[in-house]
């Protein structure tokens, strides 16, 4: 088996390794390596958890050599704010025994204090494709000097509706380029992107999307409603030994909402919440605050599921069950990593079996059901989502009712069947004063009356 000793990197890169504990290098990292040192273009295709991001950068400083220009010569695109956090970091820390200078610039923060940081320079350039499109329209970053472009997560991005971004950062940077894909999913628009920009890639598959990972456990509830997830979510929840650090996912912003209210009864300051409506500082703070072990659940909408790199994560809960089965891999992903054992719990009402369905069917694996614990009640409470809607807005009398009732008409009484003529005055003016004869009317009197 191989090691990071074997690998062919300066002694500044060996420094940082053996300071991170890093031993032997992932599949990803192995196979990718000799591929992006080549310059040949490269797509590659892992889950989450496998250490791209290690994968694609050790060659990438392997190669970077020290320069005073103030253009970045190598540009990471990632879909979220949390991401480029954490990649900047990473990057810090694997370059900490060289000269690298590392950006990273995203919305919801201040666009001048991140030009001022752009225009004292700087090697890697790490960016949200929103942010970074503004800035190089207002000329602040120049992509001229290019040389390696790395897109991380970029089904994510195209999800998030940023390809006209993504498209027109391709064409302010030079033809000639290295292009470095990695992504979770092959999907039509990934192949699509790939089509078109890059050149004969080559393309490394180290897990195919849907494979469930071997070290985390899974297993499924089945529950009736929103509010008796809540139930059985506080319930489990008061294991505090077994579960020491709880990521739960919600699909929407409302439940996820909704839910952390709900939470914070039972466990107050023990939970946080982080979803694409907070303030960036206030996303910061709750990342922060989960990972250091201040706050010991952390409810999540599905847009942070990429965007979170957080270290020993007991469980995931999938407290809704996400609508596209490759969603589910990439939540139960933040869990299991670094080769460490990790446990993922679905729960599914009967609506959204169906996906649960299409989940076990993607990756070829029945989820163990588990009894519905007997202490946990069944709540009657509904959601406005949960609620029965009339299906027709603007008559909510159902058709049964309505025959039931009666008819909706009656005839009218006798003193409401006259027709108004209006007032007596005009009506006598009229009889009196008929309308005069006009010319036209005159001439056709008097040729009728010469027939006859």
């Amino acid at each position: 088996m191989s090691t990071f000793a074997d690998f062919n990197i300066t002694k500044q890169l060996h420094y940082a390794i053996d300071e991170l504990g890093f031993k032997i290098p992932t599949p990803i990292q192995q196979e990718a390596f000799s591929v992006i040192m080549s310059g040949k273009d490269i797509v590659g295709i892992a889950q989450t958890g496998t250490g791209k991001t290690f994968a694609y950068m050790l060659p990438l400083l392997q190669e970077l050599k020290f320069s005073k220009q103030l253009n970045p010569r190598i540009l990471v695109l990632v879909p979220t704010r949390e991401l480029v956090l954490q990649v900047v970091a990473n990057i810090e820390a694997y370059s900490k025994f060289m000269s690298v200078r590392v950006c990273g610039i995203y919305g919801g923060a201040n666009i001048n204090t991140q030009r001022q940081a752009v225009a004292l320079g700087c090697d890697i350039l790490v960016a949200t494709p929103g942010r970074l499109y503004d800035l190089t329209l207002d000329r602040t970053v120049k992509l001229r000097d290019i040389k390696k472009l790395v897109i991380d997560e970029v089904d994510v991005m195209l999800d998030l509706g940023f390809r006209f971004q993504i498209t027109n950062i391709f064409e302010l940077m030079p033809q000639r380029r290295q292009n470095i894909m990695f992504s979770a999913t092959m999907t039509d628009d990934v192949a699509k992107l790939i089509e078109d920009f890059f050149i004969a890639p080559e393309k490394i598959s180290i897990a195919v999307s849907g494979t469930p990972l071997e070290n985390i456990e899974q297993v499924a509830y089945s529950v009736e409603n929103f509010y008796t997830k809540v139930n059985l979510l506080v319930y489990l929840l008061k294991d505090k030994t077994f579960f020491r650090k709880v990521l739960v996912f919600v699909s929407n912003k409302r439940s996820a909402d909704r839910l952390f209210e709900a939470l914070k009864v039972d466990y107050g300051n023990e939970a946080a919440i982080i979803h694409s409506n907070k303030t960036q500082n206030y996303r910061i703070r709750s990342i922060k605050q989960f990972d250091e072990g201040k706050n010991r659940i952390l409810v999540s909408t599905d847009v942070m599921s990429r965007g979170l790199d957080l270290d020993e994560i007991t469980h995931v809960i999938n407290f809704d069950t996400p609508t596209f089965p490759e969603n589910y891999m990439h939540r139960i992903g933040r869990t299991g990593r670094a080769e460490k054992r990790g446990n993922s719990i679905l729960m599914y009402t009967e609506m959204e079996e169906g996906y649960k369905d299409a989940i076990e069917k993607l990756m070829d694996y029945e989820i163990p059901l588990m009894t519905f614990p007997v202490a946990v009640k069944i709540s009657e409470e509904l959601t406005p989502e949960e609620r029965p809607k009339n299906l027709e807005h603007n008559n909510p009398v159902s058709a049964a009712e309505l025959e039931a009732r009666g008819a909706a008409f009656h005839e009218k009484a006798v003193k409401n069947k006259k027709i108004n003529q209006g007032g007596s005055y005009k009506r006598e003016i009229a009889k009196k004063y008929k309308k005069p004869i006009t010319r036209g009317d005159k001439r056709f009197a008097k040729k009728n009356n010469k027939r006859k």
